[in-house]
């Protein structure tokens, strides 16, 4: 049987590859922590005023961290952004 040349090893190994691997993983882990957030502000029903003032900073910076495009959030915003929904942020190396 001939091997299928469109079939690779994996995904991540793709991504490896091409040299995007980082980029990819930090826009994917960027990207879920927005929607979480969101999901929490509106399950709440915090409006994006409200939550900026919780976090004790802007509405423009609230926007950046809401941004799915934007993977340049400081730790320290996500802790803040976490905590104003009543929730913890949990980070580790696997």
């Amino acid at each position: 049987m001939a091997k299928n040349p469109q079939i690779g090893e994996s995904f991540e190994s793709f991504l490896r590859d091409e040299g995007i691997y980082e980029e990819v993983t930090a826009t994917a882990i960027k990207r879920t922590l927005a929607l979480q957030i969101e999901q929490e502000m509106a399950a709440q029903n915090i409006s994006k005023s409200e939550m900026a003032r919780r976090m004790k900073t802007s509405a423009t910076q609230l926007g950046r961290l809401l941004d799915p495009n934007n993977d340049r959030i400081q730790l320290d915003t996500l802790v803040r952004a976490a905590s104003a929904v009543g929730k913890h942020l949990s980070v580790s190396l696997v």
